[in-house]
């Protein structure tokens, strides 16, 4: 097997783990870890990719990596950050955000979610008409002096453009039956949002989010465009500038194939230039809402190989990774599949011929399977299996399935001489974790 460049870097990194005992097959049989290097080049690609002109505040989506010292590391960087549940929203307070750069997304918000986020001048995207009937009644109950002036957060409602579904069903949002947002050409809804707007001058952004993995950038534009349009169509029905803010959601695709960033956040702004030009004129603030193409080709997860066998004529690697910690790749393995490269137990590419192989987890279930038939050097007990592309989801927000244990995520740095520097990001599950989680 030869390495890339970036490939060359895992394998640095990853035998410094193995010399740290950062990941080793007694007490560290599993570990993941976040270039944090890595994330800030990509944080300054995206930042690059939108002209000058553009008022823009990019916000990291904290489902991607919700560990606090990430979404700290990413507010470094100049970031906000999106969130969608009151643990996310804790969280990046904790990270030290600012409620004034956290944007609060979700289908599902209870009254107490509206009231605190409200009360913290947090930004809301309204779901449904209901939820902003809720919004009406917690404004009008709020102290005279807030209520009768505009709320310190910045309202907005979530649109579905209905533009269609990418290549993955779960991760395409603006089909004509998603469960997200408000339908915009389901009968009645124009006139009906335009009447909301009307109604409610505090209500002043516009948010679309058309998907993520497997959307093509026209389709994603194409939804944005239709946001752009519909905010137009606000402020000329009401006579004023109403909507100053337009959230595009994020969604870029990752290239999970190889090392390459393809598409960038630059093809990205490129399309939406083509299909959206008026989002660039500067009459729109903007927020843009990216999460795994910042961070999954930042990562990788280590697992050691606790056994191997033959069965049915087919070598097969017993790891510590499955379907805790690679969920969507187990159950989904041809929406997410994984690149996987194979290390002896020192880190090193391992070399040999490659043979179809089994690469199986720990879990209780025959399908816990990270790859089939997959060519790699033949592994051994001992040796490690590095999931790549993995510093979004993955082991960030592990599966309990089998009561096992959280593994370590480690923060890396790399120093112009060479020399590798961790840091923790999450510490390891003990197993005394694990019975305090579960009611003990």
């Amino acid at each position: 097997m030869t390495n890339s460049p970036a490939g060359e870097r895992r394998e640095r990194i990853l035998r410094a783990a193995v010399r740290d005992r950062l990941v080793e097959p007694e007490r560290a049989a599993l570990a993941a870890f976040v270039d944090l290097d890595g994330v800030a080049a990509s944080v300054a690609a995206l930042h690059k990719a939108f002209p000058d002109s553009a008022n823009v505040l990019h916000t990291f989506a904290a489902k991607a990596n919700c560990l606090v010292p990430v979404l700290a590391a990413l507010r470094n960087l100049g970031m906000g950050c999106e969130v969608a549940s009151p643990g996310e929203l804790a969280q990046a307070l904790a990270a030290g955000f600012a409620p004034e750069q956290i944007v609060y997304d979700s289908p599902a918000k209870t009254r107490s979610d509206l009231r605190q986020a409200l009360e913290l001048g947090v930004a809301v995207n309204a779901d449904n008409f209901q939820e902003l009937a809720r919004i009406d009644e917690i404004l009008a109950a709020a102290p005279a002096s807030t209520s009768e002036s505009a709320p310190a957060s910045r309202l907005g409602v979530r649109l579905n453009p209905q533009v269609g579904g990418g290549g993955i069903a779960e991760m395409s949002t603006a089909t004509a039956t998603s469960k997200f947002g408000i339908a915009l050409e389901d009968d009645g809804n124009r006139q009906r949002l335009l009447a909301a707007y009307r109604d409610r001058p505090w209500l002043t952004w516009v948010h679309a989010h058309v998907g993520s993995q497997g959307c093509p950038l026209e389709l994603i534009a194409q939804g944005i465009a239709k946001a752009v349009a519909f905010a137009d169509e606000v402020n000329s029905t009401c006579g004023r500038r109403q909507v100053t803010g337009i959230d595009i959601g994020g969604g870029l695709p990752v290239n999970f194939a190889d090392d390459e960033t393809t598409p960038g956040f630059d093809d990205y702004v490129a399309t939406l230039q083509t299909h959206a030009p008026a989002l660039f004129t500067g009459k729109y603030r903007i927020v843009t809402e990216f999460g795994r193409s910042l961070l999954a080709k930042n990562g990788f997860t280590a697992a050691c190989v606790e056994y191997t066998k033959i069965s049915g004529g087919r070598p097969i690697a017993i790891t510590h990774a499955g379907a805790q910690v690679a969920t969507r790749t187990v159950f989904m393995p041809t929406a997410w599949p994984l690149r996987l490269t194979a290390h002896g137990p020192d880190g090193t590419l391992k070399q040999g011929e490659p043979v179809p192989q089994d690469i199986a987890g720990p879990c209780c279930f025959a399908g816990d399977l990270l790859a089939e038939a997959r060519p790699l050097p033949l592994l051994a007990p001992g040796d490690i299996v590095a999931l790549l592309d993995t510093g979004a989801y993955y082991s960030s927000t592990p599966f309990h399935y089998n009561s096992l244990p959280d593994p370590a995520v480690h923060g890396v740095r790399v120093d112009p001489d060479g020399h590798v520097h961790f840091s923790p990001l999450r510490q390891a599950e003990t197993i005394d974790d694990v019975l305090a989680r579960t009611g003990h």
